[in-house]
C-alpha cells in the first residue's frame, strides 16, 4: 500500500496506540508534578526552604532514571497561593489540574488554601494532593475521596503537644490569641482542650484577623486577664510575628508560645532578660531518613532543619514513589501511595531511588522511610508524626528537643 492510504492508515494506528495505553504515553513525556504554597504572604519567610527541598526530592528521582520504563524527567510546576487567599488557591489548582495537566500536588501548604484547591479542582479533577504543612484538622474532615494527604500531622496531635511542653515549662495560666481561620480555631481549641485537661488555666482565648498593621488593642484585652504568658496561634510573617513584636513594646507580656506556623527566623530577637520564646514544631530528628536527607539538603545549599523542609521532601518523594507504581499516570496513584509508604516492604530511604525503581519494577513491595519520619498513612490520609521544641535566638532556629 502507497501513497495517502499508507499515511492514514499509520495515523490511524498511531492514534489507537495513543488511546490505548494513556501510561505509555506518559513515560514519553514529561511528568509534571505540580507545587502549590505561600511564595507571597503570612508564610513567605519559610517558604525557600520548603520549595528548595521538594526541588531536591525531583532532581535526584531525574538524575538518577526518572520515572517509568522510558525514565520521563519530572517538572515542577509552581503556583502561589498567597497562603490565606482561598480565590488564588483555587485558581492555582485549577490552571495545575486542568491545564497544566498535573500528575499531582505538593501542597497547598496553609490549611485554608489546602482545602479550596481540594474543593475547587483537586477532588473534581481526581489529582492527589499530598501538603507537607497543613495540619488544621478541618482537612481530615474533607470529603476527598481518598485524594488529600498529609505528610505533617494534624493539630488536633500538635494541641496536645503543646500543651504539655507548655506545662513542662513550668506555665499554668496563659493567653491566647490565633488567626481566625482554619489552622487557628482548630489549634487553639486543640491547645485548650488538652491545656486544660493537663490541670492549666485558659485566662481568656479570642480569634483574631490576619492582616492588620496593629494589634495593640487585642494585646491590652488579653493582657487584662492577667495571664503572663501569651500564647500565639498563627503566622510568624503576619499577624503572628506583629503581635509579638507589638506585645514586646507595650510589654504586656515576657514570655510567648507558638507552633508550627510561628517558627521561623522573622520572629527574631528575643529581647533578653527574662523573655522566654517556647515553640513545636513537627520534626523529623529521629526519622530513619533524617541524616540522608541532611546530607543532600546542605550539598544543595538549604538548611535540613528548616520549618517543613523535611516533610515537604517526603511529599514529593513519596509522590513520585507512587507515580513509579503507575507508569506517570493520575489512575491509582492514591492506592499507589498507600503501597510505596506503608509496611511490609524493602525499607527505601530519601534517595534511594534507583533502589526503589528496580524494586518497583520486579513488582516488589516497598516501604519509605522518609526524612521526617514514618509514612504510615491512615484511612483519613494523614500521619501522627513527632515533633520538637524549639526556639529562636539571634535570628536562627535553636532545637531544645523532642517534644514529649
Amino acid at each position: 500500500m502507497t501513497g495517502p492510504s499508507k499515511t492514514l492508515l499509520a495515523a490511524t494506528v498511531a492514534a489507537l496506540t495513543l488511546s490505548a495505553s494513556p501510561a505509555a504515553f506518559a513515560q514519553d513525556a514529561a511528568v509534571k508534578l505540580g507545587f502549590i504554597g505561600g511564595i507571597t504572604g503570612p508564610i513567605e519567610s519559610l517558604m525557600p526552604p520548603i520549595t528548595n527541598a521538594t526541588k531536591l526530592a525531583i532532581s535526584q528521582v531525574n538524575a538518577a532514571g526518572g520515572i517509568g520504563k522510558n525514565g520521563a524527567k519530572v517538572e515542577m510546576v509552581m503556583g502561589d497561593d498567597g497562603c490565606i487567599d482561598a480565590a488564588r488557591a483555587s485558581d492555582a489548582a485549577d490552571r495545575q489540574v486542568n491545564s497544566e495537566k498535573v500528575a499531582a500536588i505538593v501542597g497547598a501548604m496553609c490549611s485554608g488554601a489546602t482545602i479550596a484547591a481540594a474543593n475547587a479542582a483537586a477532588i473534581p479533577g481526581g489529582v492527589v494532593m499530598v501538603s507537607p504543612s497543613s495540619t488544621s484538622p478541618a482537612v481530615t474532615a474533607l470529603d476527598d475521596k481518598d485524594l488529600v494527604f498529609r505528610t505533617a500531622p494534624s493539630d488536633a496531635y500538635q494541641g496536645e503537644v503543646l500543651a504539655r511542653v507548655v506545662k513542662k515549662n513550668g506555665i499554668d495560666e496563659v493567653a491566647v490569641t490565633y488567626v481566625n481561620n482554619d489552622y487557628g480555631t482548630g489549634f487553639a481549641q486543640s491547645f485548650k482542650t488538652a491545656f486544660e485537661a493537663a490541670g492549666g488555666k485558659v485566662a481568656v482565648s479570642q480569634p483574631h484577623e490576619d492582616g492588620k498593621a496593629d494589634y495593640r488593642a487585642e494585646i491590652g484585652s488579653l493582657a487584662s486577664s492577667g495571664a503572663q504568658a501569651l500564647v500565639v496561634l498563627a503566622y510568624v510573617d503576619g499577624s503572628g510575628g506583629r503581635i509579638v513584636n507589638q506585645a514586646r513594646e507595650t510589654g504586656d507580656f515576657s514570655t510567648f508560645i507558638g507552633g508550627d506556623g510561628m517558627v521561623g527566623a522573622a520572629l527574631t530577637n528575643t529581647a533578653g532578660g527574662d523573655e522566654k520564646l517556647i515553640l513545636t514544631r513537627p520534626g523529623g530528628t529521629a526519622a530513619a531518613g533524617a541524616e540522608l536527607y541532611a546530607t543532600a539538603a546542605k550539598e544543595a545549599g538549604f538548611d535540613p532543619s528548616a520549618t517543613y523542609a523535611a516533610t515537604s521532601y517526603d511529599a514529593a518523594f513519596v509522590l513520585m514513589l507512587a507515580l513509579e507504581k503507575t507508569g506517570g499516570s493520575r489512575e491509582g496513584l492514591s492506592a499507589a501511595l498507600r503501597e510505596v509508604a506503608s509496611a511490609p516492604g524493602e525499607v527505601i530511604l530519601p534517595g534511594e531511588w534507583q533502589k526503589a525503581k528496580a524494586l518497583i519494577d520486579e513488582g516488589k513491595d516497598i516501604n519509605y522511610e522518609g526524612a521526617s519520619g514514618s509514612l504510615e498513612f491512615d484511612a483519613k490520609g494523614d500521619v501522627p508524626g513527632s515533633y520538637d521544641e524549639v526556639t529562636v535566638r539571634d535570628g536562627k532556629i535553636v532545637p531544645v528537643g523532642p517534644a514529649q
